[in-house]
């Protein structure tokens, strides 16, 4: 039976006006993050946005309590890496001509079937990430820090409206007046793309990530393009074309290696305590008071079982895919999904397409499952991944604050189930708009990671620049070096690593400048200051990417029904 004193706190938190500022959040933070997620092939966490956003507009309603602020931003951020899952998957299909067989439902049921998959695994991993291991989680402990020491006021939503409306307002003079130019100090150069992306949008993902992760991205900037591309070239060791493969297949290595690594390293030794963490979570007696779903651990056994049937069910009849290819789906899903909440409770970071990648493959090792139905597995796999890290640093959060874990699963299944009919949604609207021709390395959507899925699906240019870059990432990581960023700078256009490079340089800048003002004051005084403009930084930020990349949705749905009316 459930204990009516927990059910009271747990639906103190999860409450209705939480509910509806979570979902219109959700739905604008899956929308831009879909978008963000093509255009710039990378994806900031929001959860320490969407935590600052959701105190400022419960206190604009009243009293709120830390806790209702963490549910709500729980429900707000759920969607994003159910956009993150889609969008670092599901356009590889489109680039290899399959535009006419993955249109708005097959999307929907991907998203929806990783949904599931991410609510139910995490479901069960939550005691021994969150209960029995001490792992970092650092986003949702630093959403945990945001919101005690946030007073979420009046200058909070003055930062966050006028940040997105400047940074719409400039996406719409470059994008649809053609006012401003979309490069600055572009250069012919032979093979490299090299400008500043006149992207707020792009200078705003610098600077959320900053620090030495975009040192290493731009770095690998720098080898592929001057090094491998116009170095290689001027010395006759290849053409630009082959060096160009050579760049793609380094950085698709690089990539991936790390992410073999992060499982043998972070994942594999602690399979034995994850696995004794669920069976002791399965036998304990005071169980019921750890149900996330219905009240008991047995009924939730049963719930979940029925779930994932359902899910089975959803791939075999919805995406054409084989009774015993999906069962091995959902069973691998469940373990990746586990090695998702390690890596990012261990390293901040969620490799979700190249666990998508490992699922993809092995299930190409043994069935005969058609090439666009690989894009199915793997995006299915990433959703469920996805999700899984923004659970689980949800869940941190929670562990800090003292919120109830089933209010914050709740929140994460209504803020997941929208952002997956939010982002198949936006997905659609994109491809109608733009067409399929548009995705892909040098064209209007990057869309690195899904370019990343469609070469490992179709060849890889060149095997031994893969195979050296395999071998490097792994290496790094074991080294403890951000392997992943130094394979993303490989992999993107220069123009996007340059202009994330001004945006983490605009950051340290700042940085240094307020450390130098606040030296002679007080410590307390110090923190506080520290903390305000840590705050700033994060709402400017976000708002400058939210502010475009939704510009960037209007003007697609714009152009779909304009479309359609002609």
């Amino acid at each position: 039976m459930d204990n009516p004193s927990r059910r009271a706190s747990w639906r103190g938190q999860l409450t209705a006006r939480g509910v509806i500022i979570g979902c219109i959040g959700c739905v604008i933070i899956t929308a831009s993050s879909a978008y963000t997620a093509l255009k710039l092939g990378a994806l900031p966490w929001p959860i320490v946005f969407a935590a600052i956003v959701s105190l400022f507009f419960l206190k604009l309603l009243g009293n709120a309590s830390l806790n209702e602020a963490n549910v709500t931003h729980t429900i707000m951020s759920a969607g994003a890496m159910v956009a993150g899952g889609l969008a670092f998957t599901i356009p590889g299909a489109w680039m290899l001509g399959y535009v006419g067989e993955v249109g708005f439902a097959q999307t929907l049921f991907v998203a929806l079937a990783g949904t599931g998959l991410g609510l139910v695994a995490t479901a069960i991993i939550h005691r021994h990430f969150i209960v029995d291991t001490d792992l970092e989680f650092p986003m949702g402990a630093s959403a945990a820090q945001t919101l005690r020491a946030t007073e979420a006021g009046g200058k909070t939503g003055r930062r966050l409206f006028a940040s997105m409306g400047l940074a719409g307002a400039y996406a719409v003079l470059r994008d649809a007046l053609g006012a401003i130019p979309t490069m600055l100090a572009a250069l012919p150069i032979p093979g490299v793309s090299f400008g500043i992306y006149n992207s707020p949008m792009m200078l705003a993902v610098g600077f959320l990530v900053g620090g030495v992760a975009v040192a290493w991205w731009f770095a690998g900037a720098l080898l592929a393009n001057f090094g491998i591309v116009m170095a290689g070239s001027a010395v006759g060791l290849w053409g630009v074309d082959a060096a160009q493969g050579v760049v793609r297949s380094l950085g698709m290595g690089l990539m991936m290696g790390a992410g073999l690594a992060v499982v043998a390293k972070d994942i594999v030794p602690q399979l034995a305590g994850i696995v004794r963490g669920m069976r002791d979570a399965s036998d304990d007696a005071a169980g019921a008071a750890r149900s996330l779903a219905t009240g008991s651990v047995r009924t939730d056994a049963g719930t979940f079982a029925v779930i994932a049937a359902a899910i089975v069910v959803l791939m075999c009849m919805g995406l054409g895919l084989p009774p015993v290819v999906s069962i091995v789906v959902v069973l691998l899903a469940f373990v990746t999904t586990a090695m998702s909440a390690q890596s990012c409770g261990q390293t901040g970071i969620d490799p979700m397409e190249i666990f998508g990648l490992i699922v993809l493959l092995l299930v190409s090792a043994f069935s005969q499952v058609r090439e666009v139905q690989l894009f199915f597995i793997a995006g299915v796999v990433a959703v469920a991944c996805g999700l899984a890290g923004d659970v689980m640093n949800d869940f941190k959060a929670g562990s800090i604050l003292g919120t109830d874990p089933r209010a914050q699963w709740l929140g994460q299944a209504i803020g997941g189930a929208l952002g997956a009919v939010v982002s198949a949604g936006v997905m659609m609207a994109l491809v109608e708009a733009y067409g399929p021709d548009a995705f892909g390395l040098g064209r209007e959507f990057v869309s690195a990671q899904a370019s990343v899925v469609a070469t490992m699906v179709t060849g890889i240019p060149s095997v031994p620049a893969f195979v050296i870059g395999l071998a490097a990432g792994i290496a790094l990581y074991w080294a403890g070096l951000p392997a992943m960023m130094l394979g993303l700078g490989v992999y993107l256009p220069f123009y996007m690593s340059f202009t994330a490079t001004l945006g983490a340089a605009l950051k340290w800048v700042i940085d240094r400048v307020r450390a130098a003002r606040a030296a002679g004051l007080p410590e307390g005084e110090r923190a506080a200051r520290d903390a305000d403009a840590q705050e700033a930084g994060v709402v400017i930020a976000s708002g400058m990417l939210g502010g475009e990349s939704i510009v960037g949705v209007i003007l697609a749905m714009v152009s779909v029904i304009a479309g359609l009316a002609a």
